[in-house]
């Protein structure tokens, strides 16, 4: 279930990537790229590229290493050190909630879904496909 705090600043931080950027007319598809945080426990982010190809077959995601842009260092956090869950799965659990919620009610998420599709996953790991057109 969504948080709602956590979910209004993740809003908020898409919002003013989405707002302010043009993203090049080559972008395929999203991909929230995922990390832990290697200084702190607990602590995950996530940060929006735009690929030029797709593949929703791909779940390794190949596909999102042809990078077109990125938000580079502007990344979004979450502490789960109060969760009762607080590994890796849970966590891309808890940006994949927020994600779809994005593309649902999102102020600029038929910016995402003009795109042939959206996936978010660890960088190291699988991509789970969130939409695709």
């Amino acid at each position: 279930m969504i948080q709602l705090p956590i979910y209004e600043e993740f809003s908020h931080w898409l919002d003013d990537l989405l707002e302010n950027n043009d993203m090049p007319d080559e972008t395929k598809a999203y991909c929230f790229n995922l990390y832990e945080e290697s200084d702190e426990e607990h602590i995950y982010a996530v940060q929006l590229i735009a690929a030029g190809e797709f593949d929703p077959d791909d779940e390794e995601g190949g596909w999102a290493c042809d990078e077109v842009w990125s938000c580079e260092d502007n990344v979004f956090t979450i502490d789960t050190s109060d969760e009762e869950d607080t590994g890796w799965k849970h966590a891309q659990e808890l940006f994949c909630e927020m994600i779809e919620e994005y593309l649902s009610d999102g102020m600029y998420g038929h910016i995402l879904k003009e795109s042939k599709g959206v996936a978010a996953g660890f960088v190291d790991g699988n991509l789970e496909l969130l939409y695709k057109a």
